[in-house]
């Protein structure tokens, strides 16, 4: 958070209308997309390595993680390099998003509970939504998005 302001930055991201937003201190990078390396017998949202500086970095399709239906990669597909605390361990991961569209900040008071009913995706995976004239943004609980099992069962970060 920043002192000055009390705000909290956030990446926000889209697939198709919706806008969803991760803290920028989990974001390592973003990147262009390329294909990941496919992994044998993983889950379907899990796409593959992608190979970031050296390291196989294991990235998730965050349409298919969210239950929305897949979309091929266009012009403006990321794949936004997140370093998150799950288990008492730093998780290196990927999530390809349709669009990386700003940085932005949000204060505490601005975030609101998250609904439990009327969204497409599952509502566990967020810590809150916030209130814009153009719609909402869905801020993810990122801990949340992978269960301690699918965690656990990531290649953990290794040299390429």
């Amino acid at each position: 958070m920043s002192a000055a302001t009390g705000d909290a930055q956030y990446v926000t991201l889209g697939l198709g209308a919706e806008v969803f937003a991760v803290p920028v201190e989990y974001v390592r990078e973003i990147l262009d997309y390329q294909p990941p390396s496919a992994l044998p017998e993983g889950p379907a949202y899990l796409l593959g390595l992608t190979d970031v500086r050296g390291r196989a970095t294991p990235t998730l399709d965050l349409r298919l993680k969210l239950g929305l239906a897949a979309a091929p990669p266009t012009l403006s597909t990321r794949i936004l390099v997140l370093d998150v605390p799950v288990e008492g361990r730093q998780l290196s991961l990927g999530l390809v998003a349709d669009r990386v569209i700003e940085v932005a900040a949000f204060s505490a008071e601005q975030v609101e509970p998250a609904p439990d009913i009327g969204v497409p995706w599952r509502s566990d995976y967020m810590k809150g939504v916030v209130r814009r004239e153009s719609g909402f943004v869905v801020v993810f609980d990122l801990a949340r998005l992978l269960t301690s099992q699918e965690a656990a069962a990531l290649p953990v970060d290794r040299a390429a």
